[in-house]
């Protein structure tokens, strides 16, 4: 995976690039580097690769994945990259490739990409999903919170149901299109008469014509509303992760549902506590006198302190466990540990006094020091 190149690289875009950006992005590439297009000898691998950037950042799961961890994060999904031809090619992006590219072209007359796209395009199609990521601090992942968020969102308006009309007696069948949604041009070429379809300029694609705007949404459909949401965020939630709020998203077309705003979510690092998994690490310091004689200390947890036997003879660095004082799993409710790292401190000045107990105690272990017995292992 080392060769690969970024996704976002490849369609030319920015990490925060919308679903409208991508698509536009991709649509763009793929109808100048498509094999059956450009004749040039790297075009089909461009493509390919043009191909697997936009299945992955299409797809809301995929691209998660792929944006927190990489070109690694695809492993887990099957049948991803570039299967053949048009590959992640929808048949309504194919009917616009083509349409673009064999405008003023003989040969296609009466030809319809993507079957029933009319129908497609003048039924209820659900809005596109929007992103957005919050900062809350650790303690709250831990113990999970509720927080409250402005959002602007485009609601569908609920006296004309998202019509646009005043009544349903407003609503007829468009009479340019007979209610398709497309209309087909012709046009005389020197290679003959070429027919090119298209979507209809006077409804739009959805078939239908309105007598009379709706006066509660100016004929749109929709209103746009400022609501303040309150977000919950689970317990045991970490960096990176995802929570969705369905209906949040960009407006449907035709009256078609909304789609879901996705948080991502970014855990502050705490001064003391650190994530590993499920389980908290944190260090503490004591004394050398308590490390060699023992000790109990009240040490701090993500809920509350607890106290900690300090076994006589501790080392440096040596970890303790607090069973059941780490974060809960998101999927099984099952919790972690904490670890207590010792950290043993040496004190840089002493009291005359604490200077005559160390100098005692030195005196009666003059016989063999520590270091006595390291340098024995040396012979």
């Amino acid at each position: 995976m080392a060769d690969k190149r970024d996704y976002y690289e490849i369609l030319g875009i920015s990490k925060g690039a919308s679903d409208d950006e991508i698509k536009k992005a991709y649509r763009k590439l793929a109808k100048q580097y498509h094999p059956d297009i450009n004749k040039a000898p790297d075009a089909e691998a461009k493509f390919k690769e043009i191909n697997e950037a936009y299945e992955v950042l299409s797809d809301p799961q995929k691209k998660a994945a792929y944006d927190q961890f990489g070109h690694a994060g695809m492993e887990g999904f099957a049948g991803g990259g570039y299967s053949s031809g048009f590959g992640g090619m929808n048949m309504d992006d194919l009917g616009d490739i083509f349409s673009d590219f064999f405008s003023g072209m003989g040969g296609f007359s009466g030809f319809n990409f993507g079957g029933s796209s009319s129908s497609r395009r003048n039924g209820p199609i659900k809005g596109d999903n929007r992103y957005m990521s919050m900062d809350i601090e650790f303690l709250d992942s831990v113990h999970g919170v509720d927080k409250m968020v402005n959002l602007t969102v485009d609601k569908m308006c609920t006296y004309c149901d998202g019509s646009g009309a005043a009544s349903k007696t407003d609503i007829e069948t468009c009479p340019t299109c007979r209610g398709s949604g497309r209309v087909v041009r012709q046009s005389r070429t020197p290679f003959g008469v070429v027919q090119q379809q298209g979507v209809c300029p006077d409804c739009s694609g959805t078939g239908k014509h309105v007598k009379k705007i709706c006066p509660h949404c100016g004929g749109k459909g929709y209103n746009t509303v400022k609501e303040q949401v309150e977000v919950s965020i689970p317990a045991g939630i970490s960096s990176g992760q995802q929570v969705r709020l369905a209906g949040y998203g960009s407006r449907g077309e035709n009256g078609g549902p909304n789609g879901d705003l996705y948080i991502e979510i970014r855990v502050r690092p705490h001064k003391y506590f650190r994530r590993e998994g499920n389980n908290i690490h944190i260090s503490v310091p004591i004394s050398a006198v308590d490390a060699t004689l023992g000790t109990k200390v009240d040490v701090p947890t993500a809920y509350g302190d607890v106290e900690l036997s300090i076994p006589a003879g501790t080392q440096p660095g040596q970890q303790l466990r607090i069973k059941g004082y780490g974060i809960k799993d998101l999927r099984t409710k099952n919790v972690g540990d904490q670890y207590v790292e010792v950290q043993i401190e040496i004190p840089k000045k002493l009291t005359k006094e604490e200077k005559e107990l160390y100098e005692k105690l030195a005196t009666n272990r003059r016989k063999e020091s520590v270091f006595d017995k390291f340098k024995k292992s040396f012979k």
